[in-house]
């Protein structure tokens, strides 16, 4: 059996090349938000300092953006005089908030980190739940995300929520203590997809990593069928919606390295939808599909941690799949690694897309020979297919997956 990788072969041809000047479209101005935000700090003697970040209008009134702060010098890990460390923005996903724990495992690693509230709420007191701050912008409700605004759509949530992730970046390179030319970004779910927008409109970051989220949400995502109808009076609007707000418009003008990651089974993003947004990318990429992981707020996933320090704090980089094929009814692929591959396994579905999140895979154990890999290749009737792989730290990244 010779497998084609139809849609990715379609997709891939279209954007091949250098990464893709931004959409005319494109709604924030991007050196305005370069700018230092006005910052106030609650707790400066704090190992987690809270803060208030100056963001855009919102419904023609000022908005404050709360944050948690940390580094290896505030919680006293590293307090070397003039010592510059690289620096992560994390960004919550849905009914998440800032989590000072989120900054507080980063830090504890050798980072500066910042994490802020993209729903318009704040903590009184670190550990409380978050309140609804009188000068923050939209919520991060449903309702709220896809609700048609006017032109020229500044009052919408992920043009409120990108513009504070740009301006809490541009806060964290106003630091002495941060170096500039080592800045990074990860999101979780919601936080994943607006880290893919993101990596398009801020080329400051050196390197981003999307955990779950990705774009094409109007074709498959856990949202498709409630927002998405055709049939629905809202159409007109969400195909507005989706040429503004969806990360397929940003995410092939990415110029740094990305890791993707997600889960086989992810309820919210499923994989047809995952893979598109990764074809996209014309900059250095690299994916982990892991079988049947959870989706929720998980701040210590080993393969962010490893993407993230191999561009920031000279980690060894993730091994990754370069070559896979099937050909004669076998696997073959190719492997660069560094450190020695122990476990290679073949995952497949037949089961169809739309069904992603229930639907059953199969894995099966390959050979492996030094950086190449082989195995038996999957029945003809699959609908996706990918090989994951093992390092001897337990790191794991998978190939590409093939839609069928």
């Amino acid at each position: 059996m010779k497998t084609i990788h139809i849609l990715l072969l379609l997709v891939a041809s279209a954007f091949a090349g250098s990464p893709q000047p931004l959409p005319a479209t494109t709604p924030w101005d991007i050196a305005a938000l370069a700018r230092i935000p006005a910052v106030e700090w609650r707790d400066e003697g704090k190992p987690i300092r809270s803060l208030f970040y100056e963001g855009d209008p919102f419904e023609g009134k000022k908005t404050k953006v709360f944050a948690y702060y940390a580094s290896p010098a505030t919680l006293g890990t590293d307090k070397t005089p003039g010592k510059k460390f690289p620096a992560v923005v994390l960004v919550h996903g849905g009914g998440g908030n800032a989590f000072e724990q989120w900054v507080n495992v980063y830090a504890k690693r050798g980072y500066a980190a910042i994490s802020m509230d993209l729903a318009g709420n704040w903590k009184p007191e670190p550990g409380k739940k978050p309140e609804r701050h009188a000068d923050g912008g939209p919520n991060q409700d449903d309702g709220t995300k896809f609700r048609e605004t006017p032109p020229p759509h500044r009052d919408q949530w992920t043009y409120h929520a990108v513009a504070d992730v740009l301006l809490a970046h541009s806060l964290l390179r106003s630091l002495p203590e941060v170096d500039v030319e080592r800045t990074g970004v990860t999101g979780i779910s919601w936080g994943g997809y607006l880290t893919c927008i993101v990596a398009g409109v801020d080329a400051r970051f050196k390197v981003a990593v999307p955990q779950y989220g990705c774009g094409f949400l109007n074709e498959n995502s856990a949202w498709a069928k409630n927002h998405f109808d055709p049939k629905k009076p809202a159409w007109p609007w969400m195909q507005k919606w989706t040429q503004l707000w969806d990360p397929s418009s940003y995410a092939g003008s990415a110029t740094m390295p990305m890791l993707f990651v997600n889960g086989s089974n992810d309820f919210a993003y499923p994989l047809d939808s995952y893979m598109k947004t990764y074809a996209l990318v014309q900059s250095p990429k690299n994916i982990a599909i892991k079988p049947a992981m959870p989706h929720g707020h998980i701040f210590d996933v080993p393969e962010v941690f490893r993407a993230i320090d191999s561009v920031l704090n000279a980690g060894v980089p993730l091994a990754k799949v370069t070559r896979c094929v099937i050909d004669g009814g076998k696997v073959n692929a190719e492997v660069e690694s560094k450190i020695a591959i122990v476990a290679a396994e073949l995952h497949f579905t037949t089961a169809p897309h739309i069904e992603n999140p229930k639907r059953t895979w199969t894995a099966q154990l390959l050979t492996i020979d030094g950086t190449k890999i082989t195995g038996d290749a999957p029945p003809a009737e699959v609908t996706a297919w990918y090989i994951s792989i093992k390092d001897e730290r337990g790191a794991f990244v998978s190939s590409e997956v093939t839609i069928r």
